[in-house]
């Protein structure tokens, strides 16, 4: 097969970017059909062992130390607050809402590299960044229009799971551009997952969630949200050695698109307008900032998060 030898770092990126697509909606749905940290501790120790087996045992001393520290760090930070995000999240709906402020995190990383980076800033940056802001305002205040009043009573619903959500889309941002100037072309994937599934591990056992229940459907279901996840980031890792990253990094910030339209259908979630052209917003407000930045910061390493 010709096309596929060709093209299959590029298919491998693509399948990538469906795959963590996905994600949102199976997080969740674990999360109700076990617990928010038991439920995540479970998905990321499988995703651990997948990578293990397919990228095999890292070696802590291959790694710099800098970023074998901050990248871990950072790293277990965002993945806890994405996950714990999406569900302690009051409804499926509200889970939509994490999901959507996560997704600041591709603008806020482009703000992050041209501003920290010393490198000559475009002036669009500054209003793609708000339109993506916007964008979660308008996802979050419904269809009354953007009101800080609106806001402020929808976030103190739940004022610790809009804060891990808020929170993670910095965190990753930053983990993006430093681990950049720390890793020295190292992956530490394999690694950082197994630090998020011991950290949540801990997490649970002094928390006050009851031990899980297994059944065949949703034991069937765990086994496929850790595998998906931990597959998305692996077929990733391949598609950056060879394949077509203007095409992969164009992919990529229409994730919250597809992320949107797949928990929608596979949670049931009937969404408005409102949310969709919110969605609109967020994922315009990033490509503008990916395109007025990518000639000038052509050396931008693109890490696609879940």
């Amino acid at each position: 097969m010709p096309f596929f030898k060709q093209n299959k770092y590029t298919l491998f990126g693509i399948i990538a970017i469906l795959l963590w697509s996905s994600v949102v909606a199976l997080i969740r749905d674990i999360s109700e059909l076990f617990s928010p940290i038991g439920g995540a501790a479970m998905i990321y120790t499988i995703s651990a062992i997948f990578l293990i087996l397919v990228m095999g045992i890292p070696k802590i001393k291959d790694f710099p130390a800098r970023y074998l520290i901050i990248g871990t760090i950072l790293f277990v930070a965002y993945e806890i607050c994405f996950a714990l995000s999406l569900g302690m999240a009051n409804n499926r709906y509200q889970a939509m809402e994490m999901a959507i402020i996560n997704y600041l995190w591709p603008a806020l990383t482009i703000l992050f590299t041209a501003i920290l980076g010393k490198r000559k800033v475009n002036p669009l940056i500054y209003p793609s960044v708000l339109i993506t802001f916007i964008g979660v305002a308008w996802c979050i205040s419904g269809e009354n229009g953007i009101s800080i009043r609106i806001l402020m009573d929808n976030i103190t619903k739940n004022p610790i799971a809009y804060l891990m959500a808020f929170s993670g889309a910095f965190i990753w941002a930053a983990y993006c551009f430093i681990t950049k100037q720390l890793s020295n072309g190292k992956n530490g994937m394999t690694l950082f997952f197994t630090a998020t599934a011991i950290t949540l591990w801990i997490k649970f056992f002094f928390s006050h969630e009851i031990n899980p229940t297994f059944t065949l459907s949703s034991t069937i279901t765990l086994l496929l949200a850790g595998i998906i996840m931990g597959a998305g980031y692996a077929l990733w890792n391949q598609a950056i050695i060879g394949g077509n990253i203007m095409l992969l990094g164009t992919l990529s910030y229409f994730t919250p698109v597809f992320s949107t339209l797949f928990s929608s259908i596979y949670l049931s979630i009937a969404l408005t307008g409102t949310f969709w052209q919110g969605v609109a917003l967020v994922t315009l407000g990033s490509l503008v900032c990916y395109f007025v930045t990518r000639e000038k910061t052509q050396p931008i390493n693109i890490k696609v998060g879940s």
